[in-house]
């Protein structure tokens, strides 16, 4: 190789190397061995669950803690003491699932969908509630739960909550 060339392909190199590393990093997909893992109702903690189908789902005290459950389908879902403990729970769907004494402490429920859930029991300590609909829902007996968490999410007048809380209208 001549002097030039090689200057110039080291040159090049570089700046791929920085172009590479200043791109976004690949979003992950879901998995799907680890989604049919947990609908045969297998605890999967810190799994991949992206975008899955686990509507009409029962099961009781499965192990999702740290799991990525983001945009996944648990509508009509039974999952009572099921632990989400620091899941993403981003954009699911959970329209008219029952969460008997299930654990959401420090999960992410960002913009998720709690409309006519059952939560009696569950806890939400720590957990990000920003835009959750929770119309309909039942938590009375939830625990966990601030005003100020409520303060970012809705509900309706149908909406049951533990004590003196309230929530915005949706």
């Amino acid at each position: 190789m001549t002097r030039p060339f090689l200057a110039t392909a080291l040159g090049l190199s570089a700046v791929i190397l920085v172009l590479a590393a200043a791109l976004p990093e690949p979003a992950l997909a879901q998995n799907a061995s680890q989604i049919a893992r947990v609908r045969a109702g297998q605890s999967c903690p810190g799994c991949n669950l992206f975008q899955g189908d686990f509507s009409y789902m029962e099961a009781r005290g499965l192990n999702l803690s740290g799991a990525r459950l983001r945009q996944a389908n648990l509508s009509l879902s039974v999952m009572n003491r099921t632990r989400f403990t620091n899941a993403d729970l981003r954009d699911v769907d959970a329209y008219g699932a029952v969460f008997s004494s299930a654990r959401f402490g420090g999960a992410n429920l960002t913009n998720a969908s709690f409309v006519g859930t059952f939560l009696e029991g569950a806890d939400f300590s720590g957990a990000r509630l920003d835009g959750v609909n929770f119309s309909g829902a039942q938590m009375q007996g939830a625990t966990g739960l601030t005003q100020r968490q409520l303060d970012r999410a809705c509900g309706d007048a149908a909406t049951r909550l533990p004590g003196s809380l309230r929530i915005p209208a949706c």
